[in-house]
């Protein structure tokens, strides 16, 4: 939503906002989802319990579509492979190891030049994500690519959990759908053409989180969704409610590392199972949690590669690396070898999962290449939720690296923090991080980026890697 088009939002009363956002969910809901959506739902369960050698089967000619389309319709690849003729290179875009590794910077400049020449722009859906750094990238998608990711959405983010897109449901995101400055509910909108109630993640506080509660059961809410940190503090403020259960069947993390000591405090206050997910506007990989705990990635999304840290050469099973996507799903504007900026690491191929899923498994998902702590000796140091993880009475905390001698933690202290945890929690981020200054601060609140959503881990020190 434009800035002129938000304030005028902004100004009209909660009802007339509730027929707006509810108007905007029809005409998202006719985009994402037709008459063959549930057909593709079954498909793609079906496909859950296929052997490597089907999966191969079914992804490589949808991949040799994709890089013969992108090498001879997409303005980009077609004169970077011109580049590559003249320069004499023995190369094939057929082949997707001889493609470079695309960085979001490039895309990010140029996002036109990675449209066909024949896209039909105008009936495509145009969407503008920030990314956690709040830099814009401009991406478009053909309707045929935003109701496959929609269904494999239905059969795994939805599904696999027992609840559809037919069930009331909240998130609690970072759109701005109550005005900053609002100071009394409600602090959420209700959109009919969604069967989604919008929470505000900006107005929730120990004060406000009862009226939250109460929306959530006023709207017969059957599933939550969120950004783990937001879900995390709604639960910390929820647990000092006067009990009241919720009936939630599930609540589904998402767009931010879901840590164990965040999952266990909302697990045990709304007394559901917790899943992750992960995702990105670029539908270029996605995965989400089985019941058996491990997180799956889905094949139809994209190729993926995890690459090692100083070169463009693959790691081995269950190392971290560079996470590399080539997106199979839109077309019309295809990310081939692109680098989202996640360090991850995959299981070895044909590593069981006790649900019974052959899809292959994403063991962890480390940080973004700018949220993990770099050291004088060159390493990587990423995961340091551990710190926070204690007993220690903290209500959030944040670690933001200045400089390569210098780390400042921000904390939110809870009720009887002391001397003893300050220096407690020093400590453990001296044995992670080892001899690198470290000052802690004490805050009332630690602000979110501009969609949002929280970074554990910033740093300001440049990576020798791209972006």
């Amino acid at each position: 939503m434009g800035t002129v088009l938000l304030k005028a939002y902004h100004r009209m009363p909660p009802f007339v906002r509730q027929i707006v956002a509810s108007a905007r969910g029809y005409q998202l809901h006719r985009w994402r989802y037709g008459a063959e959506t549930d057909g593709m739902v079954r498909e793609a369960r079906a496909r859950e319990s296929w052997d490597a050698s089907h999966w191969q089967d079914w992804l490589e000619p949808r991949l040799q579509n994709l890089l013969k389309r992108a090498s001879e319709a997409v303005p980009y690849y077609r004169q970077e492979w011109q580049r590559q003729r003249d320069n004499g290179e023995f190369r094939s875009p057929q082949t997707l190891g001889d493609w470079p590794v695309l960085s979001k910077a490039t895309v990010r400049r140029n996002p036109k030049d990675f449209l066909a020449v024949d896209a039909p722009v105008h009936s495509m859906q145009a969407e503008h994500t920030s990314g956690t750094t709040g830099t814009p990238l401009q991406l478009w998608h053909s309707r045929e690519a935003v109701r496959l990711w929609f269904a494999l959405m239905e059969a795994r983010w939805r599904g696999w959990y027992g609840v559809s897109r037919r069930d009331h449901w909240a998130i609690l995101g970072g759109q701005l759908v109550t005005p900053s400055h609002q100071k009394s509910p409600p602090f959420w909108v209700w959109n009919a053409g969604l069967k989604q109630l919008y929470l505000s993640s900006y107005h929730l506080s120990a004060q406000t989180c009862g009226a939250y509660l109460e929306a959530i059961k006023e709207h017969r809410v059957i599933y939550l969704w969120g950004y783990a940190s937001s879900l995390y503090s709604l639960a910390r403020f929820a647990s000092e409610q006067p009990a009241a259960s919720l009936g939630l069947k599930v609540i589904i993390s998402n767009a931010e590392p879901l840590y164990e000591h965040q999952r266990e405090v909302i697990q045990r206050v709304f007394a559901c199972p917790v899943r992750d997910s992960y995702g990105m506007s670029e539908m270029a990989c996605a995965a989400s949690e089985c019941e058996a705990g491990k997180m799956h990635l889905w094949p139809e999304v994209g190729m993926w590669e995890v690459l090692r840290e100083d070169a463009d050469e693959p790691v081995k099973p269950g190392e971290l690396g560079r996470l590399v996507c080539t997106g199979l799903l839109n077309t019309e504007m295809p990310l081939i070898r692109y680098e989202v900026g996640d360090r991850v690491a995959v299981a070895s191929p044909g590593q069981k999962c006790l649900c019974g899923r052959t899809m292959p498994i994403l063991l962890t998902v480390d940080g973004r290449n700018d949220d993990v702590i770099l050291t004088r000796d060159g390493r990587r140091i990423g995961r340091l939720d551990p710190v926070f993880k204690s007993d220690t009475p903290i209500c959030e905390g944040q670690i933001i690296q200045e400089s390569l001698d210098l780390v400042r933690m921000l904390v939110v202290p809870g009720p009887g923090f002391a001397p003893k945890h300050e220096a407690a929690l020093i400590s453990s981020l001296h044995e992670r991080v080892g001899d690198i200054r470290i000052q802690l601060e004490k805050v009332v609140d630690i602000p979110r980026s501009a969609n949002g959503k929280f970074r554990a881990v910033i740093s300001k020190v440049k990576s020798t890697q791209p972006v």
